[in-house]
């Protein structure tokens, strides 16, 4: 493992606007228009803005290698292949997750207002980033979301030592009157494998928590982690919950699950073939949407106002630290890993884009 830097030497302060149109212009160069470049990078660097970096824009010279090797296409429209309604199953004929996933939520809120839920599982896709992205859509229609995808296999059954099941993210959007305010995100590894290769890059350790060695033997090191396994959040619950979301992903839509899914960092040439699914819950189905919104702002009410332990001083919903960390980041500049902006300038470079001064502010 490299020599530990320090947070001065892995991180720096950059415009998000800036970062945002050099992000699309990136993708433009590599034969997206205009419009789908921008829906590309506004996902990327709003992961940045939430704090979210592992999927953020670190991820952009993986995404152009998949697209220079063929391993990822620049289809943008869905193929559907089955709709009864309130549910439908479509194909991403591989292309970027952040072009399928607003369409595919888009179909989920649609259905859910004629049907009360609408449910799009959706195979042949590519990586999409952060899943509350796509939740968030259909809390802001004022809907309950739920996004979730599967990935290449990443951890081993309790008492393994095989990679048997990805990570698999799971994300739930609620709306209430002040809008979306819980937002629950989450991987079921203890942490996503970004966070490892960030780790990697800017060479500090990682918890003996977060992964084992090749043999199954927890590691703080990166680099062996990279080359191991996950471990599952809590235990056999969060391989459980890994499980399940293959299902409702991979199984159920016909697409890939298990070791069908692709890794994202190796065989760029191949497709990714992971699957996703969203749902759209309407509560008017349930007795109205204000109503809802009332009693879903009396539970947030109760979580942020409940007693504190000694030295806390505050309470946060799910998703809230990650809203709160945006909306400064936006005014005030975002801070990405130091081997994020540099990636993502080479790859900036190796497709022929000349990036403007001023971006950087520390």
């Amino acid at each position: 493992m490299t020599a530990q830097a320090s947070d001065a030497d892995r991180r720096v302060l950059v415009r998000p606007e800036w970062l945002e149109a050099t992000v699309a212009a990136v993708f433009t160069a590599v034969g997206f228009d205009s419009a789908d470049a921008a829906e590309i990078a506004a996902a990327l660097v709003e992961a940045d803005l939430r704090g979210v970096s592992s999927h953020g824009v670190m991820l952009v010279p993986m995404y152009v290698e998949r697209l220079n090797a063929g391993g990822v296409t620049r289809e943008r429209e869905l193929d559907v292949l089955f709709d009864a309604g309130a549910a439908m199953v479509v194909d991403a004929r591989g292309g970027m997750g952040q072009l399928s996933s607003p369409q595919a939520m888009g179909h989920a809120i649609e259905r859910a207002g004629r049907h009360g839920i609408g449910i799009v599982s959706v195979r042949n896709a590519h990586h999409f980033g952060a899943a509350s992205r796509w939740a968030m859509q259909a809390g802001e229609a004022g809907c309950i979301g739920i996004a979730m995808s599967n990935t290449t296999p990443l951890m081993p059954a309790p008492g393994g030592a095989e990679r048997l099941v990805g990570n698999n993210p799971l994300a739930i959007a609620v709306p209430t009157t002040g809008g979306v305010e819980m937002v629950l995100d989450m991987a079921l590894s203890a942490v996503a494998l970004g966070k490892i290769r960030l780790a990697a890059s800017a060479g500090r350790p990682i918890p003996d928590t977060w992964a084992t060695d090749q043999n199954g033997t927890p590691t703080t090191d990166p680099d062996e982690a990279v080359l191991g396994m996950l471990l599952p959040a809590a235990g056999h619950k969060g391989f459980g919950l890994a499980l399940m979301v293959d299902v409702l992903t991979g199984v159920l839509s016909g697409g890939g699950w298990g070791d069908q899914v692709r890794p994202l960092y190796r065989e760029p040439d191949r497709p990714n073939d992971c699957a996703h699914l969203f749902l759209a819950i309407d509560p008017e189905l349930m007795g109205g949407v204000e109503d809802f919104r009332r009693r879903s702002s009396g539970l947030a009410a109760r979580v942020r106002g409940s007693a504190t332990a000694p030295g806390v001083n505050r309470l946060y919903l799910p998703g809230e630290i990650e809203a709160e960390r945006a909306a400064q980041q936006r005014r005030n500049g975002v801070l990405i890993e130091r081997s994020g902006l540099d990636g993502l300038l080479a790859a900036a470079r190796a497709v022929g884009v000349v990036v403007p001064a001023g971006g950087v502010l520390s």
